[in-house]
C-alpha cells in the first residue's frame, strides 16, 4: 500500500532525510552501566524520564547519544543533596513546558504551512517536498528562539529575585525604611457562553477563540504588572503583585472583551498570601478567587472583602452585594461589585 502510494505520487517521504539529517545513534553503554558509572540508581533513571515525560528505558537498553546529557545532570543534583521528590518537581516543570512547545509546533506547521499549500492547489507530494525544505530552516530558528526566550525570561526573573533579596537585606540592616506590606492578588476570568459556542460553531472555533483570548489577556495583564498563570479552556488565572492593579485590569478586560471579538467576560478577584510552587500559585486565596469568579455575572467584576478592605483606588468604587455561600468555605463570604467611577455614576 505505501509503495503504491509513493509510486503513484500520492505520498512522499522526502522530508525524512531533511528533517533528520543526522539520525541519533546509540552508545556502547547500557543504561545499567551508565547509571552505575554516575552514581545513580535505576530508580533515578525512571524518576527522571517520568518527570520530563519521556518513555522509561529498560536498564539493558543501550543509551541514546542525546540521552547522555541526563546522567551528569542527575549526578550533579544528587551531589547537591537534593531529594528525589524535589528533583522530580524541578524536572517536571522543564518537561511539561518543553512538551507543550514541541506538541504545539506540528499543529502550527500543519495549520499555517501545510494547509495553505494544499489549498493553493498543490498535491500532497508537492506540498510535502516543499514544506520539508522549509522545515529544516524553521527547526533551526525554533531552537534559537527557545534559547533566546529562555535566557531573556531567566534574566528577568533572576533579577527580580535578587532585587527582593537586596531590599530585604537593606531593611534588616536598618538602612532603608520597611516596605508597606501589601498582599498580592489572584484573579480568574471566564468567558460567558463558551460551551454554547463550542456546540454551535465547533471545536475549531472554540480553539481559535481561546487563542484570541490568550493574546488579549497577556497584553492587558502586562500593562498592570500582572501575568497569566495558567489557561483553563474558557478562562484564565492571573497573578498580580498589586491588588489595586488587579481590579483595574479586571475592569478593563471585562469592558474591552466584546470590542476584541470575545464573548462577555466576568472576573473574580481576591487578595492574600499565596504559595508559589513549580510555576503555579496555591492556597486559600487562589481557591476563593475561583469561587468568586463563579458567582460573577456577565460583564461583572466581583471582589472579596479582603480587596475592599484595602480601600477604593482612585476612579474605582465597590458596592457591597451581601453574603454568599462559596463552595468549600465554612462561612459565607461578603462580596463586592467593582466598577469604574464613570460606570458607578451612570448606574
Amino acid at each position: 500500500g505505501l509503495r503504491k502510494a509513493v509510486d503513484d505520487g500520492h505520498l512522499s517521504f522526502a522530508f525524512i532525510d531533511l528533517l533528520f539529517p543526522e539520525p541519533v545513534s546509540f552508545t556502547s553503554r547500557t543504561y545499567q552501566e551508565a547509571t552505575a558509572q554516575h552514581g545513580l540508581t535505576p530508580g533515578d533513571v525512571q524518576l527522571i524520564h517520568e518527570a520530563v515525560g519521556l518513555p522509561v528505558p529498560e536498564m539493558e537498553d543501550r543509551v541514546r547519544e542525546d540521552d547522555e546529557a541526563m546522567f551528569p545532570i542527575g549526578q550533579m543534583v544528587k551531589g547537591m543533596g537534593m531529594d528525589s521528590s524535589v528533583m522530580a518537581r524541578v524536572l517536571r516543570v522543564y518537561g511539561e513546558n518543553m512538551r507543550r512547545v514541541a506538541q504545539a509546533e506540528p499543529q502550527f506547521y500543519h495549520a499555517y504551512i501545510e494547509e495553505p499549500m494544499v489549498a493553493s492547489g498543490m498535491s500532497e507530494t508537492q506540498m510535502r517536498e516543499l514544506a520539508s525544505q522549509l522545515s529544516t530552516q524553521l527547526l533551526q530558528q525554533a531552537e534559537s528562539l527557545i534559547l533566546w526566550l529562555y535566557r531573556r525570561h531567566r534574566e528577568h526573573f533572576t533579577m527580580e529575585h535578587l532585587v527582593e533579596h537586596a531590599e530585604s537585606a537593606l531593611e534588616q540592616a536598618g538602612l532603608t525604611p520597611p516596605r508597606e506590606a501589601k498582599p498580592p492578588a489572584i484573579a480568574f476570568l471566564d468567558l460567558v457562553g463558551y460551551t454554547r459556542l463550542t456546540e454551535e460553531q465547533g471545536d475549531d472555533a472554540a480553539a481559535e477563540l481561546a487563542a484570541s483570548l490568550g493574546g488579549f489577556v497577556q497584553s492587558h495583564s502586562r500593562r498592570h504588572g500582572g501575568r497569566p498563570v495558567k489557561w483553563l479552556g474558557d478562562g484564565v488565572m492571573f497573578y498580580f503583585p498589586s491588588a489595586e492593579e488587579a481590579v483595574r485590569c479586571a475592569l478593563e478586560m471585562v469592558r474591552e472583551a466584546p470590542a476584541a471579538g470575545l464573548p462577555q467576560a466576568h472576573v473574580g478577584v481576591n487578595a492574600g498570601s499565596v504559595v508559589f510552587r513549580d510555576g503555579d500559585y496555591f492556597g486559600r486565596t487562589v481557591n476563593i478567587a475561583a469561587r468568586i469568579a463563579a458567582q460573577a455575572g456577565a460583564g461583572q467584576v466581583l471582589v472579596s472583602e479582603d480587596i475592599a478592605s484595602l480601600g477604593e483606588p482612585d476612579g474605582i468604587s465597590y458596592r457591597e452585594l451581601g453574603s454568599f455561600v462559596l463552595k468549600g468555605l465554612a462561612e459565607p463570604a461578603t462580596l463586592f461589585a467593582a466598577a469604574s467611577a464613570a460606570e458607578a455614576h451612570s448606574a
